[in-house]
């Protein structure tokens, strides 16, 4: 056990004082925990309630029941379930610097912590796929992204994502090849620590974050070239000839430049929540698993955020869901046909 982090205290506590193989605890102050907890609870809370709010915007308002609607009550519905299932257990985990529920809920949660995760990444990538064809094929938008195409997707996304991760943990795939490195150096009782061999590491670093991240990119470049030729064709029409076509194209570019800004935004965001954890994450089997237990968790402590800032993200930019948490939090949700409001 590599026991490095340690250095410089005075004493060593252990996760489990009186067991052998226990795994070493790092020495944090009363203080310092109870600031962690309160961070990572408001975290925790931020991500439970800004996604049920979608969800149960998208549920009960019948408006809101669009394919692409869809599509984010699946991300939120994933997004809560994180918030939910996996963060609690992790913020325990991460305060403590041990695991005290044992080995078989450390591969449980720990296959659920990247299915969720995986799948929260995938549905990103297919609401670019969407605005895509929202912007960039407007004609056949509507043949393109049905109930069923979306059914497709949301499949896709849970379905991929759930047997890449309990494969990955339940048949050992991620210690093929380094078993003896691991039971020897870095696993002991207390520790519930995902390690991945070099070759894993890259696989599962390519499913879950390098091929949704470079499809985003380019769907986001397409749109935002989209928009900027929108733009520069509107400038070459004359106002006083076409005034009338003018305001319809305007209203159309205003709509494409929101798209736009708002996948911007969310590709920006999730790319600044995920690419230092799988970057590292990448690199650390080819460094002889030498990065810093600390760091790695803040790394990933960093990608929950992601699902913490998607509903503030459509909530800044979408009036439909501002709408629908003003009638949820001032009870109108539950006047009679209030389900039918209109939304838009």
């Amino acid at each position: 056990m590599d026991t490095s982090i340690f250095e410089g205290t005075e004493t060593v506590d252990y996760c489990y004082e009186f067991v052998n193989g226990s795994c070493p605890k790092a020495d944090r102050t009363s203080s310092v925990r109870v600031l962690l907890y309160i961070l990572m609870t408001l975290i925790i809370l931020f991500t439970i309630v800004g996604n049920l709010l979608l969800i149960i915007s998208v549920f009960h308002f019948k408006h809101l029941q669009t394919p692409t609607n869809y599509l984010i009550l699946s991300l939120a519905t994933t997004d809560f379930l994180l918030g939910c299932l996996v963060m609690p257990y992790s913020m325990v985990r991460s305060v403590e610097t041990c695991w005290y529920l044992g080995m078989p809920f450390c591969k449980i949660h720990t296959s659920f912590d990247i299915m969720l995760s995986t799948a929260s990444i995938l549905h990103l990538c297919f609401i670019s796929v969407d605005r895509y064809y929202a912007v960039c094929d407007p004609l056949r938008y509507k043949l393109r992204i049905t109930f069923f195409s979306v059914q497709i997707m949301i499949f896709i996304s849970w379905g991929v994502s759930a047997v890449f991760a309990f494969a990955l943990i339940y048949f050992k795939l991620n210690l093929k090849g380094i078993e003896a490195f691991y039971y020897n150096d870095i696993a002991c009782n207390g520790s519930c620590t995902l390690v991945f061999n070099e070759i894993s590491g890259v696989i599962a670093s390519i499913i879950s974050f390098y091929i949704p991240a470079v499809a985003m990119l380019c769907i986001y470049c397409k749109l935002y070239f989209v928009a900027m030729k929108q733009v520069r064709s509107i400038n070459r029409i004359t106002i006083e000839i076409q005034n009338i076509r003018v305001n319809r194209s305007r209203c159309s570019r205003k709509q494409e430049q929101k798209a736009a800004k708002t996948l911007g935004i969310v590709v920006g965001t999730f790319l600044i929540c995920w690419s230092p954890f799988f970057v590292c994450n990448t690199m650390d089997a080819f460094v002889s698993h030498s990065s810093s237990p600390v760091l790695l968790d803040t790394l990933v402590w960093l990608g929950y955020l992601n699902s913490t800032f998607n509903p503030v993200i459509y909530g800044f930019f979408f009036a439909w869901f501002r709408k629908a948490v003003t009638i949820i939090y001032t009870c109108k949700i539950f006047q009679p046909a209030s389900s039918r409001i209109n939304m838009y």
